[in-house]
């Protein structure tokens, strides 16, 4: 009896160790201000082909559009699978106020992305810029260990900071350990160096290391990797510019500050840096040389994405692990005179998502459905099999990674004062002040025409669907 009872214990335990070990893995790769412009995407002139193979083994999303303008909402809708929208005050801030109404009752917050996997057994890692601020940390220079962002959702959280000294420093910084400050802050930059030259090198670094460490271990990993460019300043190893010295970068289209109440603003983060008293949407040449700077950046990101797959592959946990890459938002580069994100248009919203499946089918198939980020917390939830949290406000995308042309749904988002949605053929802005903006993006002037006043119908059946698909009164704006 006794000899049975025993070999009964051993079956569960080696059964439920298999399974540990059969659970899928998780790499997620964040890139900072990354707009959907690249080679796979459709924009020839970017060197890019290590997303492109992503790409080209995966599902590309080419509509897939964040919750917020800007990095800390947009990550916050992306960790936590909610829109964010009971924040109050600085938007940026919303994981850090999300972890002070922790601290008061635990009980009261849902667990976030990393944290759910974590309490289900996963070895939880993030390296970089994940949430927030690079190492997901607070204080004044963000390195307090007793301010996390994500209480709880991390076994190790590290940002390799190296001559930079501290994550605040390598947010910003230029080559070799300089640090911006107020009085010195080029907006471009680039040196004769190798990748560690900037701090994406060393976030590359470590992030390799902890893939090889975790691929030994025997719980399942879920490891999040963020680089910060292309990122303002943009600073990049010169070899990389060389990709586009005899190519051809198309100027951008609508370049005129819009007419009417818009969520248009006058670039304060980019024009605060040192532009040698040159403004791009007057100066043209500048306006080239700036996408050029962006587009190496661009490229510089892409060669660590391919660096993070290769080492995958070689560690041969690439055969059971899923890969998600995700821009934490657009950026504008011009249109609408607009240097930056922080907008409620196209270019500040749209940011490429690819996810990447061991045993998915239809491989390389691009999908047109709309889809948004909060979808990705319960897809990554079904792809692991790993209960769905009934909090979230995402819908699963497996549909559509089982059948590429399967449709998606509408997509929102929020910035102090403004909601917007975004539909198949319409997006819809509506202001606190009372404006509403309408664009019909099956017309040639998509969002540069309102036609709110002549489709009165339209924008109430709109602010309905902001209504539902939010599940809380529309307007709840910050202060």
């Amino acid at each position: 009896m006794n000899k049975r009872i025993i070999l009964v214990v051993a079956l569960l335990f080696f059964g439920g160790y298999l399974l540990m070990a059969q659970q899928k893995n998780v790499l997620v790769i964040c890139i900072d201000d990354l707009r959907p412009e690249l080679n796979s995407f459709g924009a020839a002139y970017i060197h890019s082909p290590n997303i492109d193979s992503l790409v080209n083994k995966g599902r590309a999303f080419t509509r897939h559009y964040v919750n917020a303008p800007s990095c800390g909402p947009s990550r916050y809708a992306f960790l936590t699978g909610l829109y964010g929208l009971q924040y109050r005050g600085d938007a940026n801030q919303s994981l850090f106020k999300r972890a002070e109404e922790l601290s008061k009752d635990s009980n009261a917050i849902s667990p976030s992305m990393p944290e759910w996997f974590r309490k289900n057994g996963y070895t939880t890692v993030s390296v970089g810029k994940v949430s927030h601020h690079p190492g997901g940390r607070g204080g004044t220079l963000w390195n307090d260990d007793q301010i996390p962002e994500i209480p709880n959702a991390w076994d190790k959280h590290i940002m390799p900071v190296t001559e930079w000294e501290t994550p605040k420093g390598a947010m910003h910084g230029l080559a070799y350990g300089k640090v911006r400050t107020p009085n010195d802050r080029d907006i471009i930059e680039t040196v004769n160096g190798d990748d560690k030259s900037y701090p994406d090198g060393h976030i590359a670094e470590e992030g390799l290391r902890q893939l090889d460490l975790l691929s030994k271990n025997d719980k399942p990993f879920f490891l999040a990797i963020g680089l910060i460019k292309p990122h303002l300043p943009f600073g990049v190893p010169e070899h990389y510019l060389k990709y586009y010295d005899d190519v051809e970068i198309p100027a951008s289209p609508h370049t005129n500050k819009p007419k009417g109440k818009t969520t248009w603003h006058g670039s304060a983060e980019f024009m605060n840096y040192n532009r040698w008293d040159k403004d791009p949407n007057i100066d043209k040449e500048f306006a080239l040389r700036l996408k050029r700077y962006y587009a190496a950046c661009v490229s510089y990101a892409d060669k660590h994405v391919g660096d993070i797959i290769k080492k995958l592959r070689q560690t041969g946990a690439d055969k059971n692990t899923i890969v998600v890459l995700w821009g934490d938002h657009g950026w504008h580069l011009g249109e609408h005179a607009i240097w930056g994100k922080h907008s409620l248009f196209e270019e500040s919203l749209r940011s490429p998502l690819i996810i990447y499946d061991p045993s998915m089918t239809g491989k390389g198939q691009k999908s047109d459905a709309i889809v948004e980020s909060v979808d990705v917390f319960p897809t990554l939830c079904e792809l692991t099999d790993l209960p769905v949290p009934n909090f979230t406000k995402g819908t699963s995308l497996i549909p559509i990674l089982k059948d590429a042309k399967a449709s998606g749904h509408e997509a929102v988002a929020i910035k102090a004062h403004a909601t917007t949605i975004r539909t198949d053929q319409y997006r819809l802005v509506q202001h606190k002040s009372g404006e509403v903006e309408l664009y019909d993006h099956n017309t040639p002037e998509g969002e540069v025409l309102n036609i709110a006043e002549d489709h009165p119908e339209t924008v109430r059946r709109l602010k309905q669907l902001i209504t539902a698909k939010m599940g809380i009164k529309a307007f709840v704006f910050a202060d």
